[in-house]
């Protein structure tokens, strides 16, 4: 019982921790947030934070590879296939994903979109290694992936920035026209 009212607490800790980074990161830009900041804001001290993570960039690191895989697994429903359906998906979590961070600080989350989409463009690959596990050989999948990755990605970066005039659904669309090599 020790070890589960122990691990309650850490994971309470943690989320006080992230729920304090958030709301700091709607007010400053990440590079001005400190240490003190977030223990301020999660009400501990400076002890338990270093008990959880070595430092910011490493609670960004959790906090952006946690958000990446569930975005990504919310949208497919943790099915994994390569269809057009499932690239449209995949482009509509990427819209979800940039646009979460930029709730108000415009200024932090450009700071943060070059992490943001070497996060998005690890966790994309992952899945579009699995989906084309039984439709392609290991050489092709080496060649199909990185791309097919990086177009998904810009769809949605696209969108989630405003430099298109398309809405999310068409330029998921369109993007996974491209990809499958449909027409529409």
């Amino acid at each position: 019982m020790g070890t589960k009212v122990k691990n309650m607490r850490m994971t309470h800790t943690k989320r006080s921790l992230i729920n304090a980074f958030v709301n700091l990161v709607n007010e400053k830009d990440f590079e001005k947030i400190t240490i003190a900041d977030l223990t301020k804001g999660a009400q501990v001290n400076r002890a338990t934070f270093y008990a959880h993570f070595n430092d910011k960039y490493e609670m960004l690191d959790y906090m952006i590879d946690d958000s990446a895989s569930n975005v990504i697994e919310k949208r497919t429903l943790g099915v994994v296939e390569f269809d057009q359906d499932t690239i449209n998906q995949l482009v509509l979590a990427v819209c979800d994903f940039h646009q979460q961070p930029k709730i108000q600080c415009r200024r932090s989350y450009l700071s943060l979109a070059p992490l943001l989409k070497e996060k998005m463009l690890i966790e994309l690959k992952k899945y579009l290694v699995k989906s084309l596990d039984n439709i392609c050989t290991d050489s092709e999948k080496s060649f199909y992936v990185p791309i097919y990755a990086n177009i998904i990605h810009e769809a949605g970066y696209l969108w989630a920035s405003g430099n298109t005039p398309f809405d999310k659904e068409e330029i998921a669309k369109k993007a996974s026209l491209l990809i499958t090599g449909g027409k529409g």
